[in-house]
C-alpha cells in the first residue's frame, strides 16, 4: 500500500448541541484538517496521487465551510459539529470526489481534525 497526506486549515464558528459548558455557545476555531490517502497501485507517472489534485479535491469542503457557522449548514443542522463528526464530513466528502476521479483506485485512508494545537480528532473505517 502506498500512503500520500495533505494538510489544510480553515476558521469556523460552532456551538455544541446537547453538551454543558463553554462550548454550548457560540464560538470559532481556527482548525486544521489532514487527510491521508492509501492505494495499491501507483498511476502512469508514478503517483498514488498528486499533492496539487488532492489539495484541488479538499478545497471545495473546505471553501464551503470556511468562514461559516457549521451548525446552519448540513449536515450540521441535525448533526453535532464536533471535531469527530467534522473529521467523518471530510472522510465522506473526499472519499466521494477520489472515488469518482480515481475509479476506486485510490480511497482515503484517515482524516483528523485539529480543533486546537493540542486537541484532534480522527475518523478512518
Amino acid at each position: 500500500m502506498y500512503e500520500v497526506t495533505v494538510e489544510a486549515g480553515f476558521s469556523s464558528g460552532h456551538y455544541l448541541r446537547n453538551y454543558h459548558g463553554k462550548c454550548e455557545n457560540p464560538h470559532g476555531h481556527n482548525y486544521k484538517v489532514r487527510v491521508t490517502l492509501h492505494g495499491a497501485e501507483l498511476d502512469a507517472s508514478g503517483l498514488l496521487l498528486d499533492f496539487k489534485l488532492l489539495k484541488h479535491v479538499l478545497r471545495p469542503v473546505i471553501d464551503r465551510i470556511d468562514h461559516q457557522m457549521l451548525n446552519d449548514l448540513e449536515p450540521f443542522i441535525e448533526l453535532n459539529p464536533s471535531a469527530e463528526n467534522i473529521a467523518r464530513y471530510f472522510y465522506d466528502m473526499t472519499n466521494q470526489q477520489l472515488s469518482e476521479m480515481s475509479a476506486g483506485r485510490v480511497r482515503v485512508k484517515d482524516c483528523t481534525i485539529w480543533e486546537t494545537d493540542t486537541t484532534t480528532a480522527t475518523y478512518y473505517e
